[in-house]
């Protein structure tokens, strides 16, 4: 059995919105979601800027007393798949509950609030709340966007660090595409901006550590320092494509492939050659019947590291051959909202739907200096209106983790 699959609602939590309508006028816009440390007194950080939710208010999809129960990271999940089916327009009940799934990728999972209960562990082993472990495991995201919705099919948490969201995503095409499943509620969620985070990815050199908000996340450019560290969650609604056509729904386009690979390299640098990445991207656009010359555009892992930006560059050249490469047009969404982590390949999937439905590129900003080493066409000076007839996402992941998703127009 093999069936298509598309996407028929989207939402999202992240620094440039809390919808998907705000989020994509905030990206045509190529505003700055980044902002300077004031969850915590940050005087003595090397660390100044991050991608942080600001203002965030849970109460208009989840109960009170039932938000208190859940991590930052869990009501980010839940707000934005409550988002995705109300633009699917339906709840699915016609759906058997059992072929209704949730994967959503976590990195990290309940680190702020791993912190805050250590601190009170070191005052007291009794003062570790009840609801610490329920409350921190990764898991809890996709098991609790279950319990709200109802959906008793395929029920499991993807963690693999940055690639966590994007391998959400292929594992649940691939479970409607072969029948297991018929909707699913997918993506990636995170939340982790405390000092302890900061610490421990800032000791190992990998965060940027600007002054300047439109020089702290600058992918491709040769005075690239390291990633911002973000916050969010990307849910999108898969649904498949006899069933939506049946109903009448709204698709906004197709995921018709998926690759993953390892690298077996390195703990946190990708490998030098990019072929394990390369293989990845080439999987998806296969899968999806496509050639290198098809793919019109590709949404980078772009983190605005030194390795990560120089590898990646070499495997787009792997995957799609040296001259449909540089025919490509690639930007990396984490200029403007950082990285998110478990959440980012979610978050740049739903900018990569959108791209592909309204054939629209947004432009990669903070972008002043070329790199020699990466020299394809980054959309560093303006946003594009060009035709997408297809496009890849990549997520590239600690571990050497990757995955890439490729989305189509939806015939």
């Amino acid at each position: 059995m093999s069936r298509r699959v598309v996407i028929t609602g989207m939402g999202t939590v992240n620094p440039l919105g809390k919808n998907v309508n705000e989020f994509w006028e905030n990206i045509k816009a190529n505003k700055n979601g980044l902002s300077f440390i004031d969850q915590f007194d940050a005087s003595d950080f090397s660390v100044k800027i991050v991608g942080a939710v600001k203002d965030f208010d849970s109460s208009e999809y989840i109960d009170k007393k039932e938000s208190k129960r859940m991590d930052r990271f869990t009501q980010f999940a839940v707000c934005s798949a409550k988002q995705a089916l109300a633009q699917a327009g339906t709840d699915f009940a016609d759906v058997d509950p059992f072929k209704r799934g949730v994967i959503i990728g976590v990195g990290v999972g309940g680190l702020l609030l791993t912190e805050q209960e250590v601190n009170k562990f070191a005052e007291k082993k009794d003062k570790v709340s009840v609801f610490y472990i329920p409350m921190m495991i990764g898991n809890m995201a996709a098991g609790t966007v279950a319990m709200q919705t109802g959906f008793k099919g395929d029920n499991f948490c993807t963690t693999t660090a940055c690639a966590s969201g994007t391998h959400a995503i292929g594992e649940a095409f691939r479970k409607i595409k072969d029948g297991y499943l018929d909707v699913a509620l997918c993506g990636g969620t995170e939340s982790c901006i405390s000092r302890f985070a900061l610490s421990g990815f800032n000791n190992m050199k990998a965060l940027s550590r600007a002054e300047e908000l439109d020089k702290a996340s600058t992918p491709f450019d040769l005075n690239r320092q390291g990633f911002v560290l973000g916050e969010g969650s990307g849910v999108l609604c898969l649904e498949e494509y006899e069933h939506a056509k049946a109903r009448g729904a709204n698709i906004i386009a197709e995921i018709a492939g998926y690759g993953a690979t390892g690298d077996a390299y390195h703990m946190t640098s990708p490998s030098p050659t990019g072929e394990a990445a390369a293989y990845a991207m080439k999987y998806a656009y296969e899968e999806a019947g496509l050639k290198p010359e098809d793919v019109s555009y590709i949404n980078a892992h772009g983190t605005s590291t030194g390795l990560n930006d120089k590898y990646e560059t070499t495997a787009i050249k792997i995957a799609l051959g040296e001259d449909s490469a540089r025919k490509t047009v690639i930007n990396s969404t984490k200029s403007m909202i950082g990285h998110l982590l478990g959440a980012a390949g979610a978050v740049e999937a739903i900018v990569t739907a959108l791209s592909v439905k309204n054939d629209f590129v947004h432009k990669t900003i903070n972008y002043t200096t070329p790199d020699p080493e990466c020299d394809l066409d980054y959309a560093t000076d303006s946003n594009r209106e060009i035709t997408v007839k297809a496009a890849l996402s990549n997520s590239l992941g600690f571990g050497g983790h990757n995955a890439t998703i490729c989305i189509k127009k939806a015939d």
